[in-house]
């Protein structure tokens, strides 16, 4: 019987750290060449984990960065906790790990879910964040009564994590998306099998999370550099809420041609509008163009 070959992307080292008090969790870490480079702090959105969400454009920041990418609880291979799964938590967590491994003040990079995250960081941990990148992601998703109907069908999504049909309706979807001949048709039953390593309990109750967050009433009082990446036709996240979301940031605004799921879609792009986000809040890309005149 032939076993086909599980195709691997380039991923950073993988380390699991133990974060007294809180628990062990997973992280990948890549530290560049020069000492001096800043470090970005990776936080990924809902259902997703580090890999998952970041994959396609890790080689383009290891480039020119250091960074950590976090698996939140409940995730990939992050924590598992008998606490019911809180963003605040998530939060905590990220900054726990800044702190173990003395990286600190991080840029974050916060995709979807992982926005949330990065505020309530900068909220609650200030010393330990120089910037915000937020990504296809909002202030709240609970404005309208839509909205919130919708958020009450998250219950459903345990019992379909759990039956024997998921990984095929994964593949099928991922399939379906890329296309054939994509770039990263290969990696698609590799991106299945991460997918997978989420706790469906705990992947619930995040979803329940998101559907109270509401950020409006102190996002615009952070008072820290930030920078936002929208997704134009994204689905999920209305274009819309993601503009209010920078206003309230004042943040610099690089739009992407693509939806919900563009990092794995349109992997170029997003790729290069993450690295020239980070470079405007650097001033690498400033300190590039006056070197190259």
């Amino acid at each position: 019987m032939n076993v086909p070959t599980l195709t691997l992307p380039w991923l950073p080292e993988g380390r699991t750290l133990m974060l007294p008090g809180r628990g062990e969790t997973f992280v990948r870490v890549h530290r560049h060449a020069d000492p001096a480079a800043p470090w970005l702090l990776l936080l990924h959105g809902w259902t997703a984990s580090a890999d998952v969400q970041f994959f396609t454009a890790y080689e383009g920041l290891a480039a020119h960065y250091s960074f950590v990418a976090v698996d939140h609880r409940g995730h990939g291979r992050g924590m598992r906790s008998a606490r019911a799964f809180q963003l605040e938590d998530a939060a905590d967590d990220a900054a726990a790990v800044v702190e173990q491994l003395g990286i600190g003040p991080v840029i974050t990079i916060g995709y979807s879910m992982g926005g949330p995250i990065s505020l309530h960081l900068a909220r609650r941990h200030p010393a330990l964040v120089r910037a915000m990148v937020v990504q296809a992601t909002a202030l709240e998703w609970r404005a309208t009564r839509i909205e919130r109907v919708r958020w009450k069908t998250v219950r459903l999504i345990g019992p379909l994590m759990r039956s024997w049909a998921y990984p095929r309706w994964l593949r099928f979807g991922l399939t379906k998306l890329l296309g054939v001949g994509h770039e990263l048709e290969a990696f698609v039953p590799w991106v299945e099998a991460e997918t997978r390593r989420g706790d469906p309990l705990a992947i619930v109750q995040a979803g329940r999370a998101l559907s109270r967050y509401d950020a409006r009433p102190w996002a615009s009082s952070l008072g820290m550099p930030a920078a936002a990446l929208l997704t134009t036709r994204d689905r999920l996240v209305l274009p819309s809420k993601q503009r209010e979301l920078a206003r309230a940031l004042r943040a610099h605004v690089v739009e992407v041609d693509g939806d919900h799921l563009v990092t794995l879609e349109s992997p170029v792009a997003y790729r290069d509008a993450t690295v020239a986000l980070v470079d405007h809040l650097t001033g690498r890309g400033a300190s590039t163009a006056a070197a190259a005149s």
